[in-house]
């Protein structure tokens, strides 16, 4: 049964054009058919790279258009950010593309097997020490640099450098939708399978990251330790998701950004919606964009 799911796996891959960036390099696409031929982890794990793999977000704006970069910046190209939606809800979705390119940033969703068999994903809480965002939790990732030949070698590249994560050991099986922060930060979250979580010893650059620690991916479809702030703009309402968590006596705040990525990378894992309600607000995108600019 293993073999034939691997000959159906193998037989998709080939035929499949993945929204992630990485495919994009064939040295990258070479990477992924080997580590998958080759995988170690669960059966579990195999199925859900295959489902993965079949997942195709919808259309980002400007991403074919050819027009001059504005140079957003946030909290030095990390992504964090009190707000963050997905793209195609915000005003950047019906604007016309001349008007602006936010900076790409990608981070890395990274899943592997509990000890009872759940979903986890590896977060990191900021280090105090950080002049913006302090002791804040997210996912690894960054801004793209010139470098980078994909948004899975962004969010790879920057895992490695925060806390140790060899890209060798993580199988990228897709992208989601972007999202926008509310500085207009373009992030590309990037789902990644960590076949042997064993092999992985975090190692966290201390300049940077404070702890190293994972949750249960099902937790943000659940009502359970979760609350939402309403607020208000220009008589719109929306919410936003704050999830709390505690591991090894130690207590975690998620929310914002990281909250709303990982709302959407557990429908999309899990196929099916939260059990609470997700309320958007309606952003207005001012006429000149700059550095400063932020959505209000």
């Amino acid at each position: 049964m293993l073999s034939s799911m691997r000959r159906l796996l193998m037989s998709s891959i080939s035929s499949l054009t993945i929204y992630c960036s990485s495919v994009q390099s064939p040295n990258s696409l070479r990477k992924l058919i080997i580590m998958d031929s080759s995988a170690k982890g669960s059966q579990r794990l195999f199925a859900l790279a295959q489902q993965l793999r079949l997942y195709k977000p919808p259309p980002s704006f400007g991403e074919d258009a050819d027009f001059e970069e504005q140079k957003l910046e946030e909290s030095a190209g990390k992504v964090v950010s009190q707000l963050g939606f997905q793209e195609s809800v915000t005003p950047v979705a019906a604007v016309q593309p001349e008007r602006f390119k936010p900076k790409r940033a990608a981070v890395l969703i990274c899943l592997f097997e509990g000890d009872s068999g759940e979903l986890r994903v590896i977060l990191t809480k900021r280090s105090s020490k950080l002049s913006t965002h302090s002791g804040e939790v997210a996912l690894p990732g960054g801004k793209a640099e010139e470098g980078d030949a994909s948004d899975a070698d962004t969010a790879t590249r920057e895992a490695k450098e925060e806390i140790g994560l060899d890209p060798s050991l993580v199988n990228v099986v897709t992208c989601l939708e972007p999202f926008l922060s509310k500085h207009l930060l373009r992030v590309i979250p990037v789902i990644g399978i960590l076949s042997n979580k064993k092999e992985f010893n975090p190692t966290p650059n201390v300049s940077e990251v404070e702890s190293v620690f994972d949750v249960p991916l099902e937790m943000f479809l659940k009502d359970e330790n979760r609350r939402s702030d309403e607020r208000e703009w220009m008589g719109e309402k929306y919410l936003i998701h704050l999830f709390d968590y505690e591991m090894d006596n130690k207590k975690y705040l998620i929310w914002g950004l990281t909250a709303g990525i990982l709302i959407r990378a557990a429908s999309v894992v899990y196929q099916r919606p939260p059990a609470f309600l997700e309320q958007n607000p309606i952003f207005k995108l001012p006429k000149v964009v700059d550095k400063n600019t932020i959505m209000s």
